[in-house]
């Protein structure tokens, strides 16, 4: 059963975004999904979690309509512009949480993935209007690999994490990959993509100019880099 399965996704608002958008995730894999700013990535990712109607197509979320309550219990979301109550505690947000999911808040496993994503875990007992930037977008990751879903789906995961944190990231997005789950992202960091992702989407003037492997990309314009490739592929080069 495919994880995210999308069939001529087509949406305009002033002028056309998406046009017949089509690809498949594949379970247990890493698929980035890249565009210039404006392009309509974050369209398509709220017509994915049925926060917005597409004008034609379907979304299918392990076999199911994405239109249906059930497509989402085994979906986990972190927004590019994350803002948690400002008023509770981390591991108050926490617990709120999982318990969409069904799950117990697991101090030990909270713990290690908070040394993997380089946070300091005492930091959950504070209120999260102490969080800078960087602390609070770790919150939100933290939820989401807490939260075990099949299916992750993160806009922008790498805003506001300093150099370190974003390795730090990608080792636990691997990790979380070697589990059996499957996360689909979407960034402008191509050299993180080019590190860990499996499989990529191109979306380019409200198309999917390229879907496949970063190798196969980077062989397509003869470039040794993704970011290259890209600007080669949108004829910026």
């Amino acid at each position: 059963m495919l994880p995210l399965h999308i069939s001529e996704i087509s949406k305009s608002f002033a002028r056309p975004v998406l046009n017949k958008i089509s690809f498949e995730v594949k379970p247990n894999e890493i698929f980035g999904f890249i565009g210039l700013n404006g392009q309509g990535k974050t369209t398509l990712i709220k017509i994915i979690l049925d926060l917005l109607d597409q004008d034609h197509g379907e979304v299918e979320i392990f076999g199911v309509s994405r239109l249906l309550p059930e497509a989402r219990k085994r979906v986990c979301y972190l927004p590019e512009k994350f803002h948690p109550s400002i008023h509770q505690k981390g591991k108050e947000f926490l617990k709120f949480v999982l318990g969409f999911y069904g799950k117990k808040f697991d101090v030990n496993k909270a713990r290690r993935i908070c040394d993997n994503l380089d946070l300091r875990f005492e930091v959950l007992n504070q209120k999260i209007s102490g969080y800078s930037k960087g602390m609070t977008q770790k919150l939100g990751l933290l939820a989401v690999f807490l939260s075990e879903a099949d299916l992750v789906i993160l806009d922008e995961p790498m805003s506001g994490l300093d150099p370190r944190a974003r390795i730090a990231l990608k080792r636990e997005l691997i990790d979380y990959k070697e589990s059996g789950k499957t996360i689909f992202f979407s960034s402008h960091i191509l050299s993180d993509m080019d590190e860990i992702c499996d499989s990529i989407a191109v979306l380019h003037s409200s198309n999917i100019a390229y879907c496949g492997t970063p190798n196969d990309f980077k062989k397509k314009h003869n470039e040794d880099s993704l970011d290259r490739a890209f600007l080669s592929e949108i004829d910026v080069v």
